[in-house]
């Protein structure tokens, strides 16, 4: 059956698997980011959970409200943690340098398996979009990552916020 669920996968999903994995152990490595590129990916990675969602269940109501709580709870969690040690940001050129992590790895496969074993297991059984508990269990699933992508971005925003404060006391 698996070769089966292979097979009948689209050609373009390969493809996109290898660059969700090249984005995700490019961040194993310490780096220097922009804060336009560490709010880019959590959008879109949230935007690929939030599409997985809706694609699956449609806009139903109850299905979304669980998205928004797992992510919700997943961020509150995220935000009450201290950023990885070495984390900096330079105010004057504006970057974070990121030690490496495999969290963000972890997260994007967490997604997109999600999305593909999701997809897989609607096509093999479709009374599964009708499952309340199916569905609302794939959508806290999927709102937890959510919540934890872009709460770890929020983390890196905060410091810039400290660097501004820091920067008007000085001056002031």
């Amino acid at each position: 059956m698996l070769n089966q669920i292979v097979s009948h996968t689209p050609v373009w999903v390969w493809p996109l698997l290898l660059a969700l994995l090249w984005l995700g152990l490019s961040q194993s490595m310490t780096r220097s980011v922009t804060l336009k590129r560490i709010t880019i990916t959590p959008l879109v990675m949230t935007g690929l959970s939030l599409q997985g969602t809706i694609g699956a269940f449609g806009a139903d109501p109850a299905v979304l409200l669980v998205w928004l709580i797992g992510a919700a709870l997943s961020a509150a969690l995220v935000l009450q943690q201290p950023v990885p040690a070495h984390t900096r940001y330079d105010e004057w050129t504006q970057r974070f340098t990121v030690p490496g992590s495999w969290a963000p790895l972890l997260l994007i496969l967490g997604i997109f398996v999600t999305k593909y074993a999701v997809g897989a297991a609607l096509s093999l059984d479709h009374s599964l979009r009708g499952n309340a508990g199916f569905s609302l269990g794939v959508a806290t699933l999927y709102g937890v990552f959510s919540g934890i992508f872009l709460a770890r971005s929020a983390r890196l925003w905060r410091l810039t916020q400290r660097a501004e404060a820091g920067h008007r006391s000085i001056v002031t």
